[in-house]
């Protein structure tokens, strides 16, 4: 049992560490990898630090705020059957945010900037009295660019050894275009119940076959900005570890939209979450393996 020091919050809660959705930081973990592995001389320390910032701070206390703010009634990104937020939740947050930003400060001042940065946008994204998400594209904008151009420069930055401020930007690009191609599918099965919300996403306005549509040129676009830079900088061998690693997703990908050309029932929670696993599970290794080749 935990002790906090005020009424109400004697043990933890399951629906805390439920909402936390721990587990969705793997979906988050490629841009890490990629960008790990394209920084020159790292300091392992510092890139461990960098990955619990990032992936046991920031990212669940980002779900937690959102679930907080959402009160979900029905499936949300990891979690079939989600549980209703206490204030626990709410508090659980902030404590993880805090000691985020004081951690930050041991890599350096602008790491802590990139993580100041992120969490309040996303906690913009969510908060009833901003609601970022509500806003289709500029909500979308706003997950795209931070999850991927931002987190890549912070993770580059934190874990090279010098501290290079000289950040490729090409790749960060490539990131948030990885990042914008898959998101609309996240979205797919939530149509109804985001809109119930006050809440119109990308993925509502493109449609659910537009989403696919959408998501296969973005998509392209992403392998373009990523050719483009692994030939420039002598990484073709990488290049192709990529493109053979992203093949069971684009697999998984047209049999998806096959599927929901049929029938838009297909369009659910169940095939979401399982498409985001593959490619989160082949992007991941892809990018480790780049990272061994390089560190190792």
């Amino acid at each position: 049992m935990i002790q906090f020091p005020y009424r109400g919050m004697d043990m933890i809660k399951y629906s805390t560490i439920q909402l936390l959705r721990f587990p969705f930081s793997f979906f988050l973990m490629p841009v890490y990898w990629f960008a790990l592995g394209q920084a020159g001389s790292i300091n392992a320390l510092d890139a461990l630090l960098v990955f619990v910032i990032l992936h046991l701070l920031v990212y669940p206390a980002s779900n937690g705020y959102n679930s907080y703010m959402d009160r979900d009634q029905g499936s949300i990104g990891g979690l079939k059957n989600p549980l209703q937020p206490s204030r626990q939740l709410f508090w659980f947050t902030i404590c993880m945010d805090i000691l985020a930003i004081v951690l930050s400060f041991y890599i350096s001042i602008y790491f802590v900037a990139g993580v100041s940065a992120y969490i309040i946008s996303s906690r913009a994204y969510s908060y009833r009295g901003i609601r970022l998400k509500k806003y289709p594209i500029l909500g979308y904008l706003t997950v795209i660019f931070f999850q991927g151009a931002v987190v890549f420069w912070i993770v580059y930055h934190g874990g090279s050894a010098n501290k290079s401020l000289a950040v490729p930007v090409v790749p960060m690009v490539a990131s948030s275009l990885l990042i914008g191609g898959f998101y609309p599918l996240t979205q797919i099965y939530q149509h109804e119940s985001d809109l119930k919300d006050g809440v119109r996403t990308i993925s509502y306005l493109l449609g659910k076959k537009g989403t696919f549509i959408y998501c296969g040129i973005v998509y392209c676009i992403a392998f373009s900005f990523l050719a483009y830079y692994f030939f420039t900088t002598k990484q073709a061998k990488e290049f192709y570890i990529v493109a053979t690693g992203m093949l069971p997703v684009l697999v998984s990908f047209f049999a998806w939209a096959r599927k929901v050309w049929g029938n838009e029932r297909s369009a659910n929670f169940s095939n979401t979450m399982l498409i985001n696993l593959t490619a989160s599970v082949c992007t991941n290794a892809t990018f480790i393996i780049i990272f061994i080749l390089h560190k190792f």
